[in-house]
């Protein structure tokens, strides 16, 4: 336990420092899982270890707490477990299609290890490798993509820099790809990858999807971007099960006794509500559009799921189960 609280004390420097507007009382307690006064007798620990931190003025009226950039740069070690964690979320990211994120997190583990000692990276590197074979990650199946890093590069720095982008934009009513100037909102990631963003007045007006393959060029313009302020993204994704978008309808489903525990262990969506039914069942609720992505993924559960509602999602499913008995 007094080295648990050794590590604590460490940990919460090292935030303090880290953080630029500081930590507040709060900011430990929600950290930390603590109470108040433990918050309290943390935050004093430190001071007295590191007398030169500094209180960081605010206007809500809330104490913050920091130390100074530098105060525990020697003090710094990236664990080996930490170091597997960045080069499996690299796995990750490339399986996912995602090889510009892929690279930019290959970077920063590079950057990690040139900055460590020498001697310490020597003694995690067998640790780092034991772990990278212990972490195993399962091949996404089916055909992938290909994306243009360039075009994914393009429309990211136009976001930053807040500005609109002409895109080139292929579709399946026209022959040739098109160009159309849009404004865009942010990235959809899932099986595949889109942009969210709104075409310029007098184009159509709505916040819509533009599959990444389907852009083959993609510039940034010397336009302001014109972005709703009450455009809320993760809420445009929620009304989806996946990323298509259609309008979103109160969705339920009921596992069968035997999937109960397994379906329970799910977030199918993120405002979900699940109801224990009597016989050991479980009925999962929630609102969401994307009626095709649902029954493709209640495929896999086979004759364990049955849809409640809506009969457009069951006249999918029902006819079409797999009867294969094993719950993914």
């Amino acid at each position: 336990m007094r080295h648990e609280k050794g590590e604590n004390l460490l940990h919460l420097a090292l935030e303090m420092q880290a953080a630029r507007h500081g930590l507040s009382l709060a900011d430990i307690e929600r950290r930390f899982g603590v109470g108040r006064r433990t918050a309290m007798r943390m935050r004093d620990a430190v001071l007295r270890l590191f007398p030169q931190a500094e209180e960081v003025p605010q206007g809500d009226r809330v104490r913050r707490w920091r130390l100074p950039s530098g105060t525990l740069d020697r003090l710094l070690a990236v664990p080996a477990d930490e170091l597997a964690t960045l080069e499996s979320a690299i796995k990750l990211m490339e399986d996912h299609n995602r090889p510009l994120e892929a690279a930019t997190l290959a970077g920063l583990a590079a950057k990690l290890k040139a900055v460590m000692p020498a001697a310490h990276l020597r003694r995690v590197e067998p640790d780092l490798e034991a772990l990278l074979e212990a972490e195993g990650l399962a091949c996404r199946p089916g055909p992938r993509p290909r994306l243009d890093p360039q075009v994914i590069d393009t429309l990211r720095q136009a976001l930053k820099a807040g500005r609109a982008v002409r895109l080139t934009y292929g579709s399946r009513r026209a022959p040739e790809p098109t160009t159309r100037v849009v404004h865009p909102y942010g990235f959809l990631h899932g099986h595949r990858h889109y942009l969210v963003g709104r075409q310029s007045a007098p184009a159509r007006p709505e916040v819509r999807l533009y599959s990444f393959p389907r852009i083959t060029a993609a510039e940034a313009l010397d336009l302001p971007l014109e972005r709703d302020p009450d455009f809320d993204l993760a809420a445009f994704a929620r009304r989806a099960f996946g990323v298509f978008q259609e309008a979103p309808q109160q969705v339920v489903w009921r596992f069968a006794p035997s999937a109960a525990e397994e379906a329970r262990s799910f977030l199918f969506h993120p405002d979900q509500t699940l109801e224990a039914q009597p016989d050991g069942g479980l009925v999962v609720r929630f609102t969401a559009g994307g009626l095709l992505e649902m029954a493709w993924y209640l495929y896999t559960w086979g004759e364990a799921v049955e849809v409640l509602e809506p009969p457009e999602l069951a006249a999918l499913v029902h006819p079409h189960r797999r009867a294969w008995g094993a719950v993914p």
